[in-house]
């Protein structure tokens, strides 16, 4: 059986730095670039026209129709309005409020564009998979921050429940967690939903950067 490849759309507002990244991306057999946009405005509408499986996103772009057009409301706007695409942060930015900023407006994962390529790459197959990914600096940022902030009151997880929430941080699939703590798939998907209940969110990147805001990972 034939396997499609992943469809992206690539939104920066540097014409070479986008190029660039265009044609990383183009020279993985797994991978489409099927569309360029210089600025949030053109991602959201791109997005709306080809229906790709993801969005690789800077977050600083000319804001051309209004503030609603940046680079994480415009993350935003395709969450909401392109069911099944994906967004991944690919940004030189990653101050805190950047970092909150992108992934409370749903971006499934953060890298930077000084990452090495194959970890690039590798992102994109992943927040396509369902993964989430954020670049070890951003991760050790969110950390910091929210050791910082006062917190509410830690939910307590049961061991197992850390254990899978371990492993979907680290960027494991369900599947692949089922594997390593050898239980099936369905019991993953069910302590991920009690997760989710006990933490107050509603997926896997909110819970994994909850559960550091926490302190329980």
């Amino acid at each position: 059986m034939t396997v499609q490849p992943i469809r992206v759309i690539v939104a920066d507002d540097h014409p070479i730095v986008r190029s660039g990244i265009a044609a990383l991306l183009s020279l993985a057999d797994d991978i489409d670039v099927v569309a360029e946009a210089a600025n949030g405005a053109d991602a959201v509408a791109l997005a709306q026209e080809h229906r790709p499986d993801i969005v690789l996103m800077d977050l600083r772009m000319p804001v051309l129709d209004g503030p609603e057009f940046d680079g994480a409301a415009a993350t935003a706007r395709i969450i909401e309005t392109v069911p099944g695409t994906r967004v991944l942060i690919l940004t030189t930015y990653e101050t805190d409020d950047h970092i909150l900023g992108a992934i409370e407006a749903g971006a499934s994962g953060y890298l930077l564009k000084a990452a090495p390529q194959e970890e690039i790459l590798a992102g994109v197959r992943s927040v396509v998979g369902g993964q989430t990914v954020l670049a070890p600096a951003i991760a050790a940022k969110l950390v910091a921050r929210m050791r910082s902030d006062a917190l509410p009151a830690r939910p307590k997880l049961s061991a197992r429940e850390l254990d899978v929430l371990r492993l979907v941080a680290a960027g494991n699939s369900n599947a692949s967690v089922a594997a390593r703590l050898f239980i099936s798939e369905a019991t993953v998907k069910t302590h991920l939903l009690h997760v989710f209940e006990k933490l107050g969110v509603s997926d896997r990147t909110r819970a994994v950067t909850l559960a550091l805001e926490l302190g329980l990972l």
